[in-house]
C-alpha cells in the first residue's frame, strides 16, 4: 500500500493517522515477508535434503557395488594363488575359501593321474562289419560246424 492510495481514500485524514496506517501495514509487509523467506528456506531445505537421501542411497549402492568386485577379486587372486601352487588351470576351481580350492586341486590332479585310456578288448584294431551275404554266413557257420 502507498501513502497515495490512503490519501485518495481518505482525503481528510490527519497525516499521523496516515502514518500509524503505514506504519502498521510496514510491519505486517515486514511479517509476512518474513514467514515467506523461512518458508523458502525449508523448501530449500527439503530439496537439500531429497538431494542429500539421493546422494547417500547412490553411495551405499556404489559401495555395495565395490564390496562384490572387492569380493571377487579376492576370490580369483586366491583361486589363482592355489591353481598356481597345485599346478592345475585357475578355471577349474570353484571353491569360496583356500581350504575347498586346494580339496578340489588335489582331486584334479588324482582324476588326472589316474585316468588314461580305457583298456580296449581287442588291443585296438580296425574292425570289418560282418559280412550278411548268405554265401559268408553259410561259409562262417560250416567253419565253427564241420
Amino acid at each position: 500500500m502507498k501513502r497515495t492510495d490512503i490519501t485518495d481514500l481518505f482525503p481528510d485524514a490527519p497525516k499521523e493517522a496516515i502514518d500509524k496506517l503505514m506504519a502498521i501495514n510496514g510491519s505486517d509487509v515486514n511479517a509476512a515477508r518474513g514467514e515467506l523467506d523461512t518458508l523458502r528456506e525449508q523448501l530449500e531445505k527439503a530439496k537439500n535434503n531429497e538431494d542429500l537421501t539421493k546422494a547417500q542411497q547412490q553411495i551405499t549402492q556404489l559401495t555395495d557395488e565395490l564390496n562384490g568386485m572387492k569380493a571377487a577379486e579376492t576370490l580369483r587372486l586366491m583361486r589363482e594363488k592355489v591353481a598356481t601352487e597345485k599346478k592345475v588351470p585357475a578355471n577349474l576351481l570353484t571353491g569360496e575359501t583356500e581350504e575347498a580350492c586346494a580339496q578340489q586341486a588335489e582331486q584334479i590332479l588324482t582324476f588326472a593321474k589316474s585316468a588314461g585310456y580305457p583298456a580296449v578288448p581287442d588291443g585296438g584294431g580296425v574292425h570289418t562289419p560282418p559280412s550278411t551275404a548268405t554265401r559268408d554266413k553259410f561259409a562262417d557257420w560250416a567253419k565253427d560246424n564241420l
